[in-house]
């Protein structure tokens, strides 16, 4: 039961730290995967393998060398000279994505607890620093109370889309798009999500010594991942294309549901865009403790307000600007990580 217990932790983690603001509003399914029509349904099926296997690959990694950090498996990956650069740019785009989650937690306050935004931001990130300074273990105890409850509502989502009249979209939509392009979109979202998820898998991964949990919990994770997708992208393509025009789709779809599991949803989105902004401010603390002698809360404390601070632009126009750059040059790690031949495991 113990293992069970750490398997479906190392899962709930792994889902928790992928999806995020851009997954849980709906926003990250439309762009990579529900404007391409009926063919999203397989790509979704591709990006899934590959969070399955690359999950497990980057575990399994990190465990074999010890990897304090994301800034250790690159230099892995990449050597040391050309790792630290890579690590200088996962620190940026930590970066950029903490003020994407921190940002999309101001809109749901706004946008749909009528709330000022300024309030959501200073919430998120006093609850941000308390969970943090915890520690890991913290970390994953929020996931795996929020992981859970995020796959009931979507699969309240789901239930409900499929008494609508567009339901069979998911399968006969079109698009105009160019097949490469079609094609492209589930690698260079893998590729960004598995870039940013280092910051958290990786610690994970070598601080978990039964490489057998990591692999089951990578398995689990991915297909959670992927099953997730599929049912976010169900959902959305029945109310195409004028659901496309919300900043937080997911939670029009289920306002024909009842205002009590309206709010209580809004309330798990936040919790997932919650989820990846403490995973993702994690990471960096760990890079920047590496690099420099600050104490751990005087790093946390100047991470989260140079977060609030670049946030102020906004939820929609920071994830449409820098998800697809950062994707781009994630494909490189993403690459490299496929590459990297594994060794057998260690007997003790």
């Amino acid at each position: 039961m113990r293992k069970l217990s750490l398997i479906m932790q190392v899962c709930f983690t792994y889902v928790g730290t992928v999806v995020g603001a851009g997954f849980a509003t709906g926003q990250e399914i439309l762009q990579f995967f529900t404007r391409y029509g009926w063919m999203a349904t397989l790509t979704i099926g591709l990006a899934s393998l590959l969070f399955v296997w690359l999950g497990i690959k980057l575990m399994l990694l990190a465990n074999e060398v010890q990897a304090e950090s994301y800034e250790d498996l690159n230099k892995v990956l990449f050597g040391p000279r050309i790792g630290e650069w890579i690590s200088l740019f996962t620190l940026v785009t930590l970066f950029g994505v903490t003020t994407v989650m921190l940002a999309g937690a101001g809109s749901v306050f706004e946008e749909q607890f009528h709330l000022p935004y300024q309030l959501g931001l200073a919430i998120t990130l006093m609850l941000s620093y308390w969970v943090l300074h915890q520690g890991m273990q913290a970390i994953v105890v929020v996931n795996s109370i929020v992981v859970p409850l995020m796959l009931c509502f979507s699969t309240i989502v789901v239930w409900h889309s499929s008494d609508l009249p567009g339901a069979g979209n998911w399968l006969r939509l079109t698009s105009d798009y160019a097949l490469e392009r079609i094609w492209f979109a589930p690698l260079l979202y893998t590729a960004f999500n598995l870039t940013m998820a280092q910051g958290v898998l990786v610690p994970l991964g070598a601080q978990v010594k039964d490489r057998s949990i990591l692999i089951w919990g990578g398995i689990l994770g991915g297909a959670i991942i992927g099953i997730m997708l599929l049912g976010g992208h169900f959902a959305l393509s029945a109310q195409m294309p004028g659901i496309s025009q919300f900043d937080i789709p997911m939670a029009r779809l289920i306002q024909k549901v009842g205002p009590i599991v309206q709010l209580l949803f809004i309330c798990v989105i936040y919790g997932e865009i919650f989820t990846t902004f403490i995973a993702d401010v994690y990471g960096l603390s760990l890079q920047i403790g590496q690099r420099t002698r600050l104490p751990r809360h005087w790093i946390l404390i100047m991470i989260l307000l140079l977060s609030y601070g670049v946030s102020q632009l906004g939820f929609k126009a920071l994830l449409s600007t820098l998800y697809p750059l950062f994707g781009l040059i994630s494909l490189a790690w993403m690459t490299m990580l496929i590459c990297r031949r594994e060794r057998p495991a260690r007997t003790n």
